[in-house]
């Protein structure tokens, strides 16, 4: 994939809707390796059959890693420093 081929991070929304209450798109995020803090949206999000791969818009390190195999999601998201979620 070139860095042309990813979308931003509201593609990452359906799968990630299965695990997380709140829109996981508005939730704020900071990069562990850069940092930088901004909505899950601006990630960008490179998908294939086997899953997505979400990575900082600013440095490209991999924020997340989801994917679906036989009825489970596995989500890795160890790119993040921290996930923060508006409540109501």
């Amino acid at each position: 994939m070139t860095d042309q081929d990813y979308l931003d991070g509201n593609a990452a929304a359906g799968m990630l809707s299965e695990v997380f209450a709140a829109d996981v798109t508005t939730a704020i995020g900071c990069c562990a390796n850069c940092g930088d803090q901004s909505v899950v949206a601006r990630g960008r999000v490179y998908v294939d059959q086997h899953g997505l791969v979400m990575r900082c818009s600013v440095c490209g390190d991999v924020l997340a890693v989801a994917a679906e195999h036989a009825g489970r999601l596995c989500l890795d998201l160890r790119g993040l420093a921290w996930l923060e979620f508006a409540v109501e």
